[in-house]
């Protein structure tokens, strides 16, 4: 006979054997339907395709994989959008796409995670004026917006032989158009080496559109063009000294009539006067996008803005910023910052429930710093390896060089 531990085991193992070969049926059978189901058409797919996607990954697949980064869930937006948001709006000449999203959304940051993207619409992550937006929820009361109808901008691209050009900037062009394709910090190489302003003609002290300039140390054939700029003084990391270059503003263009030494050039695109030992360096830059995405750092960024450009110490609305951290710390274009205003340090006088009262005891009190506030919000749209150049786009008060700067 066989006895009850052995009859158990051998029932046991029965099982495990049935088991195996149920599930291995069940795993053919998926593969089978797999097979024979029809590629699923999603509005993605073409995006999928273009990208080249691996021969073993479904359409479906694909399309997840190709989906923008709007598209994750992992930022939970329900409750980001303003009370007094619009169901329905129109873009007009003039807005910004900034202006939008805080038109929308509490944290103007979020925009990628609620703007929906449109396959069907010409350059659907671009908004232009006469587009009508629309403002959804869904079922999870996430909220979203979209193009609900198409202004005449897009109506027949095909009419178009350039590639339309007037979608809205993200934030106003005339606050940074001086940086755009110009030099905007230099090393300190490029400062000993860079060709120089030697004077101008009958002893002029500056000069300015349509005038002529005589530069040393350039090698140019003629009609060639250079941007001269002003060296504004040395940018240094407050948290160690380190000199991470030199402020570079654009004053004009370089037009070389004559190669030599020195070469005369003719100034022109002036936006300022120039001066004698300005800089050159080639014109030849790519220029910032102005229609860029903004969104939180990827990455914790903390520094603090070492520079206000062309000003005074005082900072306030579309005031460009220059900060001590750049591409090597994690800062892209489109990147929102965060602005604190440094707590104040003040005598703690009544420690241990007393009252020191007299104004000679506050020398001996105790000093407690407050703590920082937020006082503004900054939108990067320039980036070097350990700088960056940033818009003020929101202010409470006035914010100062020195203040501290992070993720929103």
């Amino acid at each position: 006979m066989v006895s009850n531990q052995v009859l158990g085991a051998r029932i046991v193992a029965g099982l495990l054997i049935v088991s195996v070969a149920l599930i291995g049926c069940s795993h053919a059978r998926h593969q089978d339907q797999a097979a024979a189901a029809p590629t699923p058409v999603t509005a993605t797919a073409p995006a999928a395709e273009a990208q080249g996607a691996p021969p073993d990954m479904t359409a479906t697949e694909a399309a997840i994989s190709a989906a923008p980064a709007s598209a994750s869930a992992a930022v939970d937006t329900r409750g980001t959008v303003n009370a007094t948001a619009p169901m329905h709006y129109t873009v007009k000449r003039g807005d910004t796409l900034w202006g939008i999203a805080s038109m929308y959304l509490k944290d103007p940051w979020l925009w990628p995670e609620v703007w929906v993207i449109n396959p069907q619409i010409p350059n659907p992550h671009l908004i232009y004026p006469g587009d009508q937006l629309a403002l959804a929820y869904g079922a999870d009361g996430r909220p979203s917006v979209r193009v609900e109808q198409a202004g005449e901008v897009r109506l027949d691209p095909r009419l178009r032989s350039t590639p339309l050009t007037n979608a809205i900037p993200t934030i106003p062009y005339s606050s940074i158009s001086a940086f755009l394709g110009r030099p905007s910090v230099i090393s300190e190489e490029d400062v000993k080496h860079a060709p120089y302003v030697l004077g101008f003609r009958d002893l002029h002290q500056a000069a300015g559109s349509n005038q002529t300039v005589y530069i040393r140390n350039l090698s140019a054939v003629e009609n060639s063009r250079y941007a001269i700029v002003h060296i504004a003084g040395p940018l240094r990391d407050p948290d160690d000294n380190k000199l991470l270059g030199y402020e570079a503003i654009y004053t004009a263009t370089a037009l070389v009539e004559r190669p030599g030494e020195p070469t005369k050039a003719l100034l022109i695109d002036p936006a300022r006067e120039t001066l004698a030992g300005d800089r050159l360096l080639s014109a030849e830059n790519t220029e910032t996008p102005v229609t860029f995405t903004p969104h939180a750092p990827a990455s914790n960024v903390r520094g603090r803005i070492i520079d206000r450009v062309a000003g005074t110490d005082l900072i306030g609305l579309y005031d460009v910023v220059v900060l001590n951290r750049g591409s090597a710390q994690g800062l892209d274009v489109g990147a929102v910052l965060a602005v604190d205003m440094q707590g104040d340090v003040v005598p703690d006088i009544y420690r241990g429930g007393r009252n020191i009262g007299s104004t000679g005891s506050i020398t001996f009190a105790p000093k407690v710093k407050l703590p920082n506030e937020r006082n503004g919000t900054l939108l990067v749209f320039k980036t070097y390896q350990h700088v960056s150049f940033a818009l003020v786009v929101g202010a409470d008060d006035y914010i100062q060089v020195g203040d501290p700067v992070h993720n929103p």
